[in-house]
């Protein structure tokens, strides 16, 4: 059955509602919720009518869809899911859905070379996986990092919409070092995951600077609606265009690092550079010598470190100094 997008935005959004077992839904509480959707979502500032809701959740009930949501009514008012656990998003994979995710890798699989289509293929091989673990029951072939325990990831999905809607912040912000938590007024700007965490990048309403929060030292996100919310051309690759992890120092904070990698783990560094500004300057038996252009910042010492005794930084000297303090320290918790 042909389903156009205001429909799917009104299923989500009874959905959304029927899950929050803590509210009483009315029919007209479903109608006003779909309403407001579809203003948020399309623009569309109309009332959804009562035919159309009702026709909804009889379509939701039914296996028409494929969703067969068990949607009842008790005390002769109120809806709400007969299984507190149900939702439409958990409904299986249908074969006729298979047929057309197979199709659409395929086609998709057809671009994958065009410039146009570069950053989408990582997402078309997690598709075929899907595609192939469903049709065989199988274990995933694609296993991707992830930390189920990581806090925060809770606030992704009302960050990016602030974002979207340039909306300002009021962060409620604890980090590692402080004793309580402080309110940070936020113009929230972009998104950025690095090793596994999410970051949320923007303007401090006070200081006007840019800061980097980390999503699992917030405790609670609020609107303030009495700001407003100020871009001032920010670009995010510019502004991690000399920096290795998150930590942007200022311009004078920017030089060249020469390290030097042994023959065993010199393809690792080639295949997978350090950073985009990464250059070989010599190769010889004993190794292939690098330069960048970067920050020196706490992620940099971080992976230089990580490579153990297979590195050797070459130049600054006073990096070259601190790598050597923190493996005469390491040593010492072996000894």
């Amino acid at each position: 059955m042909a389903q156009n997008k205001n429909a799917l935005i009104r299923y989500k959004t009874i959905d959304k509602c029927l899950q929050n077992h803590y509210r009483k839904w009315t029919l007209e509480d479903l109608i006003d919720a779909c309403s407001e959707a579809l203003y948020e979502y399309e623009g569309k500032d109309s009332q959804v009518s009562k035919r159309t809701v009702q026709l909804d959740i009889q379509l939701m009930r039914s296996d028409k869809l494929g969703y067969n949501a068990p949607i009842e009514v008790y005390d002769r008012k109120y809806y709400r899911y007969a299984d507190e656990g149900f939702s439409i998003t958990d409904i299986p994979i249908t074969e006729n859905d298979m047929s057309v995710l197979s199709e659409t890798v395929e086609m998709l699989k057809q671009f994958k070379d065009f410039s146009l289509f570069s950053e989408i293929g990582g997402i078309i091989q997690r598709l075929e996986d899907k595609v192939y673990t469903e049709k065989t029951k199988q274990t995933s072939i694609i296993h991707l990092d992830k930390n189920e325990k990581l806090k925060g990831l809770e606030h992704l999905d009302v960050l990016y919409q602030t974002i979207l809607k340039k909306i300002c912040l009021d962060i409620s912000y604890k980090s590692f070092k402080a004793r309580k938590a402080s309110i940070i007024q936020l113009h929230p700007y972009i998104l950025k995951e690095y090793n596994n965490r999410w970051f949320l990048v923007g303007m401090n309403e006070v200081s006007q600077k840019i800061m980097t929060l980390a999503l699992d030292r917030i405790d609670s996100i609020e609107y303030n609606l009495d700001l407003n919310y100020t871009k001032n051309n920010f670009n995010g690759d510019e502004y991690y265009a000399h920096t290795i992890g998150v930590t942007v120092l200022p311009d004078d904070h920017v030089e060249e690092v020469i390290f030097k990698i042994n023959r065993s783990n010199a393809p690792y560094v080639i295949t997978k550079p350090f950073h985009l500004s990464q250059q070989i300057v010599d190769s010889n038996s004993d190794g292939i010598t690098f330069k960048i252009k970067v920050h020196h910042n706490y992620e940099l010492e971080r992976l230089i470190l990580g490579f153990g005794s297979s590195i050797e930084v070459i130049s600054p000297t006073h990096l070259r100094r601190r790598i050597k303090r923190n493996l005469a320290s390491a040593v010492k918790n072996y000894g």
